[in-house]
């Protein structure tokens, strides 16, 4: 289906009565692509249980849907995957949180030119205007809620490192907002290198940090699964009295540990997983009937405190 088929189909669909809908529900099958990272870190874990959850719901509200999902370990594969749900299996829209922003940026711009919509989720792609609708946390905002407690805690002079995720518009969103919360708080950075959202890379980058510096006071790993290797490698130092980490995005084993009052885990910033969600219902809501869904919804970033982090924890979560 083309994109102005898309909303062609959709304004039809609303015109027509109910019985009419429901039959043609039963004779018309859209297809929607999903191409998402491997579950190779909890955020990521919780956002593949979140989408396979959220398709299974779909489809039985709406059975004249169908979903092929891929998930991708690099951002060849996921260009691969993209490719093959074109070529092979007739996609009508696509949903995809690219793996990195760059290399998905052109393959993801060739299905938009062949007028399949698409939905982009997460990290954005390196032009802007490709997608038809843009569905993520509030980036910025994530970067900036963390540095206005690092700047309210900390006093000039004190020294901070930083944790970046892979490289990515959202990555760099986070951090320009970050640094810019601190200007003019007299709080150094003395280093930042990327931890790629990941436990043992963040590992190896503390472990190079305290090896460098003799003195830190406090650690954005801008990442919970960074945070966890973050504090490995300080504790391994036998350094765990001199600092104190903020990750991000709520995982259950932190917000537990602020909850309890965790002097090294003193808040957390929120980044749902589960905006995967929204970004698939609100394509198949295009697909399915004449609800405008073009444009951006951007979820907002909230402090974790002890003191509402019960509201943030959710046990049967598997993130």
């Amino acid at each position: 289906m083309k994109r102005r088929e898309f909303l062609t189909t959709a304004a039809v669909a609303g015109a027509v009565g109910t019985v009419a809908k429901t039959a043609s529900a039963q004779e018309v099958t859209h297809r929607i692509g999903v191409a998402i990272p491997s579950a190779t870190h909890g955020f990521m874990g919780g956002l593949n249980f979140h989408a396979q959850d959220t398709i299974n719901r779909v489809k039985e509200t709406y059975p004249q849907l169908d979903f092929v999902l891929a998930t991708a370990g690099d951002a060849s594969k996921m260009v691969n995957d993209i490719e093959d749900m074109v070529a092979t299996r007739d996609i009508d829209a696509l949903v995809v949180l690219p793996f990195e922003s760059e290399p998905l940026t052109s393959p993801v711009q060739a299905v938009a030119e062949q007028g399949i919509w698409v939905t982009v989720v997460d990290r954005g792609l390196s032009v802007p205007g490709i997608e038809d609708l843009y569905v993520a946390g509030d980036n910025p905002g994530f970067g900036r809620v963390a540095g206005e407690y690092f700047r309210e805690n900390l006093t000039s002079g004190q020294k901070i490192v930083v944790l970046r995720g892979i490289p990515t518009t959202l990555d760099n969103e986070r951090v320009d907002a970050f640094t810019a919360a601190l200007d003019g708080s007299g709080v150094e950075i003395l280093d930042m290198q990327h931890g790629n959202w990941n436990r043992d890379d963040a590992f190896n980058v503390m472990q190079d940090f305290l090896s460098k510096y003799s003195e830190i006071d406090a650690v954005w790993a801008a990442d919970d699964d960074m945070a966890i290797g973050v504090m490995e490698a300080i504790a391994q130092a036998g350094r765990t009295e001199e600092m104190w980490i903020v990750g991000g995005a709520g995982m259950k084993e932190i917000i537990g540990r602020i909850r309890d009052g965790d002097p090294q885990l003193p808040v957390n910033v929120t980044y749902p997983p589960a905006q995967i969600s929204s970004a698939i219902e609100m394509t198949a809501l295009g697909l399915v009937s004449a609800t405008p869904v073009s444009g951006r919804f951007i979820i907002g970033s909230q402090l974790v405190t002890p003191e509402n982090a019960a509201d943030f924890y959710f046990p049967d979560s598997p993130f």
